[in-house]
C-alpha cells in the first residue's frame, strides 16, 4: 500500500502514520490536508501521532482519495471493538438524514434550458468567426485576436455543454422510468381500494410523469453527482444527503450511507440491508425510529419482515400538543390490523409516545456535534462514492471518539 503514495525521491510513510493522522483530524475537527500537514508540526497530539513525522499535504491528500475502501472496512472493525469493550447495544436504533454540501458551488450548476441558450449563442459566435477568417484579407480583425484559438475555446466549450446536456437526457429517463412506476403503483392503489370499498376514491388521479428533460432539470459542472437540495431556512443548496442510523444510549453510529436523493423517502430499505449485513456479534437491532420523511407502507411492511419493529411518524406532529391529548386514554388495538395499523395503534400508547420521543435524542446530536461543534459541513472530495467514503470516516473517528467518553478511565 505504502508504495502507490511514495513521493518521488523520498521514502514513504507507514499506512497507520497517515491513517493515525487523518482519523484523529476528523476526530477533532481538522479535515484539510494543509491544516492536517501544519497540526503535525504546531499540534502535539499530532506530532505524537505522526511520530515526529510530517507528511505533505499531497501524501495526505492522496492516501484519503486513494485509500477510501480500504478505510470504509475498518467502520465495522471499530464496532466490534465497542461491542467487545461492552459500550454497544443495537437494540433501539434511530435513523434520520442531514444534508452535506457537496465540494461544488450551486452556481456552477446548468439548466437545461440554460445550457441550451449557450450551445446556440456559441454555435452563432462560431459561424460569425468562420465568416472573419475567411474575409480576413477584406475585415478588419481587432488587435490581438487569434480567430483559431478563439474558434477552439468556443468548440471545446460546445463539446462540454454537449456532453453535459447529454447527461442530462439519461437522467431523465432514468428519471421517467421510475416515475412511471410509481404512478403505475398509485394508479393499481386506487383501483384496489375502489374495488373493496366500492366508491371512488377521493381527489384527482394521479398525474402522469413528463417523459424527457424539463427546462429546469441541471447538472454541476463541478461535481455531476451532487444534487441541488433544499436546507434550513428555505434556500437551495449544492449538496448530498448524508444518512447515519444511531444507536440509543451509546450514539454511536452503526450504519452510513450518502444518497442523492434529498428526501428520505426510499432510505429505509438500503438501511436494512446494510443493517442484515453486518457481523452477528454485534447482537440484533430491535425497533426503529424515524420522523415522518421516512414513512410509507412499504417501509413500515420491509421493517416487519426484517424482524424490526418500526416507529415512523405517519404525520408531522405538532411541538405543544394540547394537555387531553398528552393524557388521552390509550384506544382499543385493532383487530388483525396491517402492520401500519399495528405501528399506528404502537405509536398511540404511553410505551411507543416514550420510546419515539428519543428519536430526538438518538441521531440528531450526532449530527449537530459533527456538523457545528467539529465543523464538517462540506465533503472535501467529490462524486458520490468518494462521498460515501469520507462521511464513512467522518462517522468512524465520531465512533472512536465517543468511544473514548464511554470507556471507563
Amino acid at each position: 500500500m505504502s508504495e502507490s503514495y511514495r513521493g518521488s525521491g523520498s521514502a514513504s510513510y507507514h499506512p497507520s502514520v497517515l491513517l493515525g493522522i487523518m482519523v484523529y483530524g476528523y476526530a477533532t475537527g481538522v479535515f484539510s490536508s494543509r491544516k492536517l500537514e501544519r497540526a503535525t508540526y504546531d499540534s502535539v497530539a499530532f506530532r505524537f501521532i505522526a511520530a515526529n513525522e510530517h507528511p505533505d499535504h499531497d501524501t495526505i491528500a492522496t492516501f484519503r482519495r486513494r485509500f477510501l475502501k480500504q478505510i470504509e472496512g475498518l467502520f465495522v472493525e471499530v464496532l466490534l471493538l465497542a461491542r467487545e469493550m461492552g459500550l454497544l447495544k443495537l437494540g433501539t436504533l434511530g435513523l434520520d438524514g442531514t444534508k452535506i454540501h457537496a465540494n461544488a458551488s450551486r452556481h456552477s450548476a446548468l439548466s437545461y434550458e440554460h445550457a441550451g441558450k449557450i450551445e446556440a449563442q456559441l454555435k452563432a459566435e462560431v459561424a460569425e468567426l468562420m465568416a472573419k477568417a475567411e474575409a480576413a484579407d477584406k475585415a478588419d480583425i481587432p488587435d490581438g485576436m487569434s480567430i483559431p484559438d478563439e474558434l477552439a475555446r468556443r468548440e471545446d466549450r460546445l463539446r462540454k455543454i454537449a456532453q453535459a446536456r447529454a447527461k442530462i437526457e439519461a437522467r431523465s429517463k432514468e428519471r421517467f422510468a421510475r416515475e412511471q412506476a410509481e404512478h403505475k403503483a398509485k394508479l393499481a392503489a386506487r383501483e384496489a381500494k375502489t374495488k373493496a370499498t366500492g366508491k371512488k376514491p377521493g381527489g384527482r388521479p394521479p398525474a402522469p410523469p413528463v417523459a424527457g428533460a424539463v427546462p429546469t432539470d441541471q447538472i454541476n459542472l463541478t461535481d455531476e453527482e451532487s444534487r441541488i437540495m433544499p436546507v434550513a431556512g428555505g434556500a437551495f443548496e449544492q449538496c448530498y444527503n448524508a444518512q447515519a442510523l444511531v444507536a440509543e444510549g451509546s450514539l454511536l453510529v452503526i450504519v452510513s450511507d450518502v444518497v442523492q436523493a434529498p428526501n428520505d423517502k426510499q432510505q429505509i430499505e438500503p438501511m436494512l440491508g446494510k443493517i442484515a449485513d453486518l457481523p452477528a456479534e454485534l447482537g440484533q437491532a430491535e425497533t426503529l425510529l424515524a420522523d415522518t420523511g421516512y414513512f410509507s407502507a412499504e417501509n413500515v411492511e420491509a421493517c416487519q419482515a426484517a424482524g424490526i419493529a418500526p416507529l415512523i411518524a405517519m404525520g408531522r406532529q405538532p411541538h405543544h400538543p394540547p394537555l387531553a391529548e398528552r393524557f388521552a386514554d390509550t384506544p382499543p388495538a385493532p383487530e388483525n390490523p396491517t402492520p401500519v395499523e399495528a405501528m399506528a395503534h404502537r405509536l398511540t400508547t404511553p410505551e411507543g409516545r416514550k420510546l419515539y420521543a428519543l428519536r430526538k435524542q438518538i441521531p440528531e446530536p450526532v449530527f449537530g456535534i459533527i456538523k457545528s461543534a467539529l465543523g464538517f459541513r462540506q465533503f472535501l472530495l467529490r462524486g458520490l462514492d468518494k462521498a460515501r467514503g469520507e462521511w464513512s470516516l467522518v462517522t468512524m473517528a465520531w465512533n472512536i471518539k465517543r468511544m473514548f467518553t464511554l470507556s471507563p478511565a
